[in-house]
């Protein structure tokens, strides 16, 4: 794997793409599109043990390009976490380029059931879902800005799905945090704005990650996806991390605090 090195010049060479979630699915492929790109990568994450040597031989692949990439298998959600991220950093004097925020962690429960024994939503469910899949955004995102972190015409990037919207089963929690998560965004791009900082939300077709293995009746979902996807097949990780590294360039400094659809055309239906 040769990288191009687009983003290496004299004055981007300290500048990091932040991604946290970022081992599997779309935050990884995101990471390894902006790797062979030339920017150094930051990788906050929660990896099990059976994942991990998978997860680091990728890393060390990565590594022999020439960028520089630091892990820290660490709880996303840790106020402790984003401390020392945030040292990193600043120990370094290097600059955010980019914040990916790639969280998928929510309670996937029904809010009815018939079958008593079946465990369904509470209160607290959709509370620990939102503050893992939204809230953690704001946190990581105020601090780096507020400490001046980002550099000027910095991005802030995290996915979304048509579940915002739409009613899906088993997907109440989840469907909460993705709508409080891309009215968060609409507020950073807005109040972040004289910083030069954009936010936007990309919203992901169907991609069959782990993340959605976990969805009850998935398999159902996947069907569904095929046929009202214009082009027959599902979206790929490949296809959302090229998204991200369009929205990484200076060309993209004018979208600001949007929803974007990359699937496709699969929500045309």
């Amino acid at each position: 794997m040769v990288a191009s090195f687009e983003f290496n010049t004299e004055d981007t060479a300290n500048s990091w793409a932040l991604i946290l979630g970022g081992s599997s699915g779309l935050g990884f492929a995101s990471a390894k599109k902006l790797a062979a790109k030339g920017l150094h990568i930051c990788i906050v994450h929660r990896t099990r043990r059976s994942k991990l040597e998978e997860f680091n031989h990728t890393i060390e692949a990565l590594r022999k390009t020439g960028i520089d990439i630091e892990t820290f298998n660490l709880d996303a959600l840790n106020p402790a976490t984003i401390d020392k991220v945030k040292d990193f950093f600043t120990e370094r004097n290097a600059s955010v380029k980019v914040l990916l925020h790639s969280i998928a962690k929510g309670n996937l429960k029904p809010i009815y059931a018939e079958d008593a024994s079946v465990a369904k939503l509470s209160g607290k469910d959709f509370i620990l879902t939102t503050e893992a899949m939204a809230v953690s955004l704001y946190d990581w995102a105020s601090a780096f800005a507020n400490s001046g972190l980002f550099e000027e015409n910095g991005k802030i990037l995290t996915f979304t799905s048509e579940g915002s919207t739409k009613p899906l089963p088993n997907y109440a929690a989840v469907s909460a945090a993705k709508a409080a998560l891309e009215a968060i965004i609409r507020s950073l791009a807005f109040e972040l704005a004289p910083l030069k900082i954009t936010a936007n939300c990309i919203q992901a077709g169907v991609t069959n990650t782990e993340s959605l293995q976990l969805i009850p009746g998935s398999d159902q979902l996947i069907a569904q996806a095929l046929e009202r996807n214009p082009q027959r097949r599902l979206t790929t990780p490949e296809d959302v991390a090229n998204v991200v590294y369009l929205l990484t360039k200076p060309e993209a400094n004018w979208i600001n605090g949007a929803v974007i659809p990359v699937d496709g055309g699969e929500h045309l239906r």
